[in-house]
């Protein structure tokens, strides 16, 4: 803050600089900064609701909202946004208003989302620019309510449900690594032995799978086929709530195949260790990156060829 805010105590102009990571991809924690009813579950200090959240993320929009605390005392807060970079930057003012509806003071709030390695750090700059006689009191808490706040944010990732992505590019063309993925035969060398497959839209297929001594009856139903494009089905576990979708999808680079697979829906499943997500990020991490891997990029074995027999 400059000089002369600090001998007056006036608060106008001061900046505050918040950094934080987050352990969730950059588009999931936008979301959350954008979409109302994230917002109201983690805006304001624990304990805090936001019984009315009135969140327009567009340039322009409307900002209207009213964070009641545990008490009951009810503190709204007004504001508009001037610019929504998705997923990269937000711009906006807000403050609280008093009991006619007018700003007490405002801050330009810039936040910055910056992916890296699957984490998100979020830098947020809040700049006071207007004030009205008492409103040092509010302004000064600011930093600590804010931080606050953020902790609320980093639970509500947690239970967000955000898809496992994994990519890997396979040094074998597009149709080996499309036959490795819809025969029976090849899936069992590399991954599971399934019955009832059938790569067509409609058909149910189901596999089993161990977990710590533990079995579990996976049952899919496949629902988009591409050929040598796209295999998308559901994936669910018999006598477990929860159901989601695995999605296979195969480009072309070179004599290479870069694929991708996408797995959402994990949030769905029961909250236990045996479903935790980081099981399945490993499963399928062995599964495309090194099984899979393994078996379209071996050389195929050649019959060895019949001696002739002279007549």
């Amino acid at each position: 803050m400059s000089a002369k805010n600090k001998a007056s105590g006036d608060p106008l102009g001061r900046e505050f600089v918040i950094t934080r990571k987050f352990a969730a991809p950059r588009g999931l924690v936008f979301q959350a900064w954008t979409e109302p009813r994230h917002l109201a579950e983690w805006w304001g200090p624990r304990g805090f609701t936001n019984p009315v959240c009135e969140w327009e993320a567009q340039p322009g929009g409307r900002i209207y909202d009213v964070m009641r605390a545990p008490n009951g005392a009810e503190f709204p807060m007004g504001g508009r946004f001037t610019e929504v970079v998705a997923p990269e930057r937000l711009v906006f003012t807000c403050g609280a208003l008093d009991e006619s509806g007018k700003l007490m003071f405002e801050f330009r709030h810039e936040a910055t989302f910056v992916e890296r390695r699957g984490q998100t750090e979020l830098t947020l700059r809040s700049r006071v620019t207007m004030t009205t006689p008492g409103a040092g009191r509010y302004i000064g808490g600011f930093e600590l309510g804010m931080s606050l706040s953020l902790e609320r944010l980093v639970d509500l990732l947690a239970t967000l449900d955000h898809p496992l992505v994994i990519a890997r590019t396979l040094a074998a063309p597009v149709a080996r690594v499309w036959q490795a993925l819809t025969s029976k035969a090849a899936m069992k060398a590399w991954g599971f032995a399934v019955s009832g497959f059938q790569p067509k839209v409609g058909c149910e297929f189901r596999f089993t799978g161990e977990n710590q001594g533990m079995k579990y009856y996976h049952h899919c139903k496949i629902t988009e086929v591409v050929p040598r494009r796209r295999l998308v089905h559901t994936w669910r576990y018999a006598g477990h709530e929860g159901d989601s979708v695995v999605r296979f999808e195969l480009l072309a680079e070179g004599g290479k195949t870069r694929l991708r697979l996408t797995h959402t829906g994990l949030g769905s499943f029961p909250k236990t260790p045996a479903f935790a997500r980081a099981n399945f990020k490993t499963g399928w991490t062995h599964l495309i990156g090194t099984a899979l891997k393994k078996y379209v990029e071996a050389k195929p074995v050649r019959a060895a060829k019949k001696p002739r027999v002279r007549r």
